[in-house]
């Protein structure tokens, strides 16, 4: 019997440093519709949970994510862990995509990568183990059984708050795959991955993020490739308008 894989999207209205950015446009669209088109464009996700908060100012977001397909689970706001593996259960996954809603750009082919390691045996497969992927791009995958192992372990607040700090954090207590650019490109990167930036965390963020919605055609799915992006954000200059802005968020928070 085949495995069930569900992507399990994490969006709330409530961020820091640039409140409301999941439901930004990009495109004619938000940027968390375009995070659900993409993880559905995958060949091996079945379903798109988008798992938001139970706080008023998110029924926003559970009402856009099933405009865009997906399904929504609500849950607490703290607890991001607990939520996502809530989300998880109840969506009867077998193999857990983790994404989250200001990432208009995660790769449908690294998705797939990921996913499949998970389905050769390994409990935790992601593209940030050894970095060769610009920041903004990240993909985790992890089976459903090592999923209820980090629930359960996982008593810290920074490990309730991030998610899969657990895998992180003791590597040696799950089988962990990295998978790299190069295992999914048949081109390399035009520059060091440290010179393209394309999280969005910051108001020049999003700008080099509409420049790029703006310039580069998407495919014939209405998907726009990653590394046409990444060339494009270069030959423009874009990445100069958020060079001075700094990761300092753990991977793939909300």
């Amino acid at each position: 019997m085949s495995e069930r894989v569900v992507a399990v999207v994490q969006a709330r209205m409530g961020s820091t440093r640039l409140p409301g950015k999941v439901l930004l446009p990009l495109a004619g669209e938000h940027v968390l519709t375009h995070d659900v088109r993409r993880l559905q464009a995958t060949e091996t996700v079945e379903t798109v949970v988008v798992a938001t908060s139970t706080a008023g100012r998110d029924d926003i977001v559970a009402r856009y994510a099933e405009r865009a397909g997906a399904a929504v689970h609500r849950g607490p706001e703290d607890d991001v862990l607990g939520r996502l593996h809530a989300a998880a259960r109840e969506a009867d996954a077998d193999v857990v995509v983790r994404a989250t809603g200001d990432d208009p750009l995660v790769a449908p082919s690294v998705v797939d990568a990921c996913v499949e390691r998970v389905h050769a045996g390994a409990d935790y497969a992601a593209n940030t183990i050894d970095r060769t992927f610009p920041q903004g791009l990240v993909v985790e995958a992890f089976s459903m059984d090592s999923f209820d192992r980090v629930e359960a372990a996982s008593d810290d607040p920074h490990q309730r708050e991030h998610v899969t700090q657990y895998y992180l954090e003791h590597p040696g207590r799950f089988d962990r795959e990295n998978v790299a650019w190069e295992e999914v490109y048949d081109r390399p990167l035009p520059c060091d991955r440290r010179d393209v930036r394309l999280a969005l965390d910051e108001p020049d963020d999003y700008e080099l993020l509409r420049g790029v919605y703006e310039g580069v055609e998407p495919d014939e799915r209405g998907i726009l490739p990653v590394r046409d992006a990444i060339e494009y954000a270069l030959a423009e200059g874009l990445t100069e308008w958020n060079s001075h802005v700094g990761q300092t968020k753990v991977q793939g928070d909300e």
